[in-house]
């Protein structure tokens, strides 16, 4: 099968406080969520992303921390994981503790795959930070 995009094209990460949310991921990754106004009961704060060109070119899938009755935060969840966009995820992992989160696995090896950490953000969800 020739793929066109990636298989996956949008995450929304469950918050139950929004301004907390976004406090975390911009201190962690450093980046501006986009505050969307609140549409028939849900917030939204979109992460930064490129949309694929025609071919495809575009790596990853654009996403949102998402407020809404149905959407409940979870640590047991679907993981999430983010590029470390300083190259190394040692350094937004560094910056987890003292944005409110908790850092549930350091900086591992996984081989020609690179490395992957672990955290849960300040909402309860088990999150996790890809680099090479």
């Amino acid at each position: 099968m020739d793929l066109k995009y990636n298989v996956v094209g949008w995450f929304e990460i469950p918050v139950t406080d929004m301004d907390r949310a976004i406090k975390f991921y911009e201190t962690v990754f450093g980046y501006k969520m986009d505050l969307k106004p609140e549409e028939n009961g849900m917030q939204m704060a979109w992460f930064p992303m490129d949309e694929p060109d025609a071919e495809g070119e575009k790596y990853g899938a654009g996403g949102a921390l998402v407020k809404h009755e149905m959407s409940q935060p979870s640590a047991t969840g679907t993981v999430v994981y983010f590029n470390a966009n300083s190259g190394d995820l040692a350094n937004e992992l560094g910056k987890v503790e003292a944005a409110g989160g908790k850092v549930l696995k350091d900086k591992m090896d996984i081989g020609e795959h690179g490395f992957i950490g672990i955290f849960m953000d300040t909402e309860g969800n088990t999150v996790a930070i890809h680099s090479m």
